[in-house]
């Protein structure tokens, strides 16, 4: 309970390399909140870009493809590269990527430009979580790693949300002008620069790696992709935990679908498009209403876990998420689509929780860093497919009865299959001989994204 993560956090804190390494990772992921609440509100709801379907596509692919593309090939580079220094390089170079961002929106607006440089920030973004996370080991031992990977992803989750608060904030309390559309940006730089001078207090090779500058990184990145291969055909070999992916990774696709769903109708339908602002809004409660909904999940899942299995947790957040969606299937008024998004974020949250488990717990040690790796891809490619889909079959206004009644068929044919899938394994994963591949797969952090 929330008495022993208050002796935990007091434990750790008493370590000065794990209180500037969560500093770090505390201001650069508020930082992170702030571009996110920044590009969102001037992709999405600036005024001068009317909104239209392939837009906000198009837009949230690039939020979210780095995430995707650069995951799983960080290892060799986290292995080789002296950790303190590429979180101080990193941060300093994209802060300065953030500042030629608000330049180049300012000056030429949101095009090629701008999309070019956010694919790079937020590359750099998911590499450097990846490096906090490999630099954990070195300054903690064994017995408090565990609880600091608990606790440190969620502080930092918090710390993300708590940026897009303040971004948004800023932008709804700034005069209208210039300042508005970078306050956020321009702060986050800010943080980012914050973030490189704190790392300064650690010692250039305290966070490692054992032997910087190992020789051959493109071997090391076919080995990777190879380690990878390896791992997907270990995981469907298990049963569980490659049942489980799968099915996370569809109820992803319909998240991202609601997601644009979402941003289309509190900008385009609740709204006068018009009113930017009042789109803004819309959009804060209705996120804030899934957000509650993972909330829920939060204290819902470990009560659930007492009494049925994970993978019948899932099949029970898929189906009772539905209720939610059904709501969307009748109306689009705004008080129901709020209502029905809590009960959609319970069933998100609750089946990604019991997921993480299954993966935790029927992965072999030598196979999880992969597996979680892969989950990263999984979770953010499936968005980008739902940003593909909705391009084609979502009106601007981003409600539409057709496509949301299509979306809960959709999720109980994926309830059933994952649930019959797992009946037939009696709920166990299968028992899998041969090599273990202990290939170098940098320990990734399930909860970084």
């Amino acid at each position: 309970g929330p008495m022993r993560l208050t002796t935990d956090l007091k434990d750790l804190a008493g370590i000065p390399a794990f209180r500037t390494l969560l500093g770090v990772r505390l201001i650069s992921q508020t930082g992170d909140g702030m571009v996110q609440a920044g590009l969102a509100t001037v992709f999405f709801f600036a005024p001068q870009n009317m909104t239209t379907a392939p837009g906000v596509a198009s837009a949230l692919v690039v939020m979210l493809l780095p995430f995707s593309v650069v995951g799983p090939f960080t290892g060799p580079f986290i292995d080789r590269w002296r950790r303190r220094q590429t979180l101080l390089a990193g941060n300093l170079l994209r802060a300065g990527l953030i500042v030629a961002t608000a330049l180049v929106m300012q000056t030429a607006g949101v095009g090629i430009g701008v999309y070019a440089l956010v694919l790079v920030a937020l590359g750099v973004n998911r590499f450097l979580l990846s490096v906090l996370s490999a630099g954990l080991p070195r300054i903690i031992d064994r017995e408090r790693l565990l609880v600091a990977n608990s606790i440190v992803p969620t502080l930092g989750g918090a710390a993300t949300a708590l940026g897009m608060v303040i971004g948004i904030l800023l932008r709804l309390l700034l005069p209208d002008g210039a300042a508005r559309n970078t306050a956020s940006l321009l702060t986050a730089a800010g943080l980012y620069a914050l973030a490189a001078v704190v790392v300064t207090r650690l010692g250039r090779d305290q966070l490692g790696p054992e032997r910087p500058g190992g020789a051959g990184l493109g071997a090391a990145l076919g080995r990777t992709a190879a380690d990878l291969a390896d791992a997907v055909r270990y995981l469907v070999r298990r049963g569980t935990p490659g049942l489980a992916l799968s099915a996370m990774a569809l109820h992803r696709f319909v998240y991202g679908m609601e997601l644009i769903t979402i941003i289309l109708a509190s900008r385009n339908l609740l709204a006068d498009p018009a009113q930017a602002d009042r789109g803004l809004a819309l959009f804060g409660a209705l996120m804030g209403a899934m957000m509650a909904g993972h909330g829920i999940a939060v204290i819902l899942t470990p009560l659930a876990h007492e009494r049925v299995a994970p993978s019948t947790w899932v099949v029970m957040c898929l189906v009772g998420g539905t209720a939610g969606q059904l709501v969307l299937v009748s109306t689009h008024a705004q008080a129901a689509m709020t209502a029905g998004l809590v009960v959609f974020g319970i069933g998100v949250q609750g089946a990604k929780i019991a997921v993480d488990t299954i993966v935790q717990s029927d992965t072999a040690d030598a196979y999880r860093g992969r597996a979680f790796s892969l989950y990263d891809v999984l979770f953010n490619t499936a968005e980008c497919v739902a940003a593909g889909v909705a391009v084609l079959v979502l009106p601007d206004v981003g409600w539409s009865r057709g496509a949301q009644a299509a979306l809960v068929v959709f999720v109980w044919c994926v309830a059933l299959t994952y649930g019959r899938a797992v009946r037939r394994l009696g709920g166990r994963p299968r028992e899998v001989t041969g090599p273990a591949g202990l290939g170098a797969a940098a320990p990734l952090d399930p909860h970084a994204a």
